[in-house]
């Protein structure tokens, strides 16, 4: 159920599973926006395409869940996209996506693609002034710089924890507290009535 990095760290933050042509290329206008024009991005649509589209949307369950664990709401598609949006919003999104990055790694059945692969995370998020500086303390960077050569699947799982508790800890519950959260909880309750009306 995760979703590829790519698609959650596009600089539009397009929807494409759900939305048309002509509404992604709308999703570029908003790209110095604000999350609330995104969010309504995600949650609009029009009466012909309603119960349709709806299937793509998150429900009240959904939005219940994401409040229940940071876990649950990272392995729900629009969950992980609107934590995304929200994260941007507070200027730490290299959380998220140093995260997903290593979601992905640990995937990589490749030698030659892990060594490549690990060598772009660890320039991107782990090495010191990298343009995606993660957080981490000396230690557990070292011990990365050192696995580079011969890298295996769990090469930055000690990493991925530090960043997933301090994500736990820190962003997920300013995020279950926010407007943003609020605006699609209620958004989704006002679909849910619109689909049994």
């Amino acid at each position: 159920m995760r979703e590829n990095l790519a698609s959650v760290s596009s600089p539009n933050m397009a929807f494409t599973d759900c939305m048309k042509p002509t509404e992604l290329a709308a999703d570029k206008g908003i790209k110095k926006k604000n999350w609330r024009n995104r969010i309504r991005l995600l949650l609009k649509t029009n009466s012909t395409q309603r119960v349709k589209n709806r299937l793509c949307r998150p429900s009240v369950d959904d939005v219940n869940q994401w409040a229940q664990s940071l876990d649950k709401l990272l392995s729900h598609k629009y969950g992980k996209i609107a934590f995304c949006i929200f994260l941007r919003s507070e200027f730490c999104d290299e959380n998220i996506e140093f995260w997903s990055a290593c979601e992905e790694f640990k995937k990589i059945k490749s030698r030659k693609e892990m060594v490549s692969k690990a060598n772009r995370i660890y320039e991107e998020f782990i090495k010191s002034e990298a343009p995606k500086e993660v957080n981490l303390d000396f230690h557990t960077k070292n011990a990365i710089a050192q696995s580079l050569h011969k890298p295996t699947a769990t090469s930055f799982l000690v990493a991925q924890r530090k960043i997933y508790n301090l994500m736990e800890n820190n962003s997920y519950p300013r995020f279950i507290s926010s407007d943003l959260y609020n605006e699609l909880y209620a958004a989704a309750a006002r679909e849910d009535m619109d689909v049994e009306s």
